[in-house]
């Protein structure tokens, strides 16, 4: 056990603790720092490249955002982009592929050209693509053998921005910004798990396994952990935890960028889309699946006795999953997503789905990624029997933040950051540097 008091700690070191690492360091007076990791090193979990679609959400090609979400998404976005594109390694961190949501049918293809029309403002660099267009383009999305598909097919498309993102690499970023700062001590504890934050006295005790680390504002950014860790403090105990599993297909490279398909509104998941992929050259990785898993961690079966110490069951969880399930569409998609897990049937199944964005696809082509896919936390409001989507944050006021799901994923890392660093800023009375936070991130628009 340590006497030494550290202005903040910092629990998680994934893309979202690692970017208030970074913020904490670049543009605050605070000067002690600490932050905690269980595993070896950052972004082992769900920001490694592994385990996340890659993607930066802009709320452009993403048709379950209104146009108001979609511009608050649009800036968290820029401040990513503005970050990365500063970086002397930007081109191993951040990614320039065309995109494009695809609409199939005549409903969705009425879809997207009024959204186009709602969206053009925002997003003046997105084009509304018609079919030959999006063969000029994508032309394994239309062409099957030579021949156009015979579906009314349209396509809202950015063809030259960054889109693609290895959050692993951003992390690893986000440390060194800070480590530079050489006037200030900034520690890294790795394979140091939490088990338990005590408060007293304004004091926040960390206890690991083989030593306490305090200090007076901690952000707990652990996914589902950081929930599990709230509880044994008494927050969040009006929440419940669903984890929602994600695997991917490989197949060749058959997409020249990123393609997604239009959100079917009655599901609280996201649509399957294609994507290159950053960390393995020449494959397309279809995907994510959703399957209700009960691990806080997708390839980590410890975590199940963590999983029932955050699923809280009772009778208004089991609300929440018989109005989940007595919709036909979402009981129908979450059985289809557990038969894609099923080696024998899987490859088969997935084939349908892939086909909407590829249809040439055959099953030779498909394979599952094996070790591929990360898990989301979703969150239960026991309180109003509802599954709640979007960010989760508890904050109760006392010092210490807990950070569950960020929305829509990394992308919003440094956004979350900077919220988290205003907070920890009035907590402990320090100085924000605004003028160089500003012209650093929130300059001229990178995005669209």
């Amino acid at each position: 056990m340590t006497d030494q008091i550290h202005q903040v700690a910092i629990i998680g070191g994934g893309v979202c603790g690692t970017a208030l690492l970074y913020m904490l360091a670049e543009y605050t007076d605070i000067n002690d720092i600490v932050l905690l990791e269980k595993y070896a090193g950052v972004a082992r979990v769900n920001s490694h490249g592994r385990n996340n679609s890659q993607t930066i959400h802009c709320g452009d090609i993403e048709t379950n955002y209104t146009l108001e979400k979609a511009t608050k998404v649009k800036a968290a976005a820029e401040m990513l982009v503005n970050f990365a594109a500063a970086l002397p390694n930007v081109d191993q961190v951040i990614f320039k592929y065309p995109k494009m949501v695809l609409g199939v049918g005549d409903q969705e293809c009425r879809q997207l050209r009024q959204r186009y029309q709602t969206f053009r403002e925002v997003f003046p660099n997105m084009q509304l693509l018609e079919k030959s267009d999006i063969a000029s383009h994508e032309p394994a999305v239309v062409m099957i053998n030579g021949e156009m598909r015979p579906e009314p097919c349209v396509a809202l498309a950015v063809l030259d921005d960054y889109s693609a993102v290895d959050y692993q690499r951003l992390s690893e970023a986000f440390v060194d910004k800070a480590k530079a700062k050489t006037d200030k001590q900034i520690q890294l504890l790795f394979n140091s798990e939490v088990d338990d934050i005590v408060e007293k006295d304004g004091v926040f005790s960390l206890v690991t396994g083989d030593k306490v680390i305090k200090a007076r504002s901690v952000v707990v950014s652990a996914g589902g952990h950081s929930l599990l860790l709230a509880q044994k403090m008494g927050y969040g105990l009006e929440f419940s935890c669903l984890p929602v599993a994600g695997s991917f297909y490989f197949t060749p490279q058959v997409l020249r960028g990123k393609v997604y398909t239009v959100q079917n509104d009655a599901l609280p998941f996201a649509a399957v889309h294609g994507d290159p992929d950053v960390l393995i050259e020449g494959k397309t990785r279809f995907g994510p699946t959703a399957l209700l898993l009960p691990l806080l961690e997708r390839y980590n079966n410890k975590t199940f006795f963590e999983f029932l110490r955050v699923l809280r069951l009772d009778s208004r969880v089991m609300k929440v999953f018989w109005d989940l399930f007595r919709i036909k569409d979402i009981r129908n998609y979450i059985f289809k997503n557990f038969l894609f897990e099923v080696p024998l049937l899987r490859r088969w199944l997935f084939l349908k789905d892939a086909r909407k964005i590829v249809p040439g696809l055959q099953l030779k082509d498909i394979e599952f990624a094996k070790g591929f896919g990360g898990v989301r936390p979703q969150l239960i409001d026991k309180k109003n029997a509802k599954l709640l989507m979007g960010e989760a944050k508890i904050n109760p006021g006392t010092g210490i933040v807990f950070n569950m799901t960020p929305s829509p994923g990394g992308t919003s890392c440094l956004e979350n950051a900077e919220t988290d660093m205003r907070i920890i800023a009035s907590r402990l009375g320090a100085t924000i540097n605004e003028a160089v936070l500003n012209d650093a991130l929130h300059k001229t628009a990178t995005i669209n």
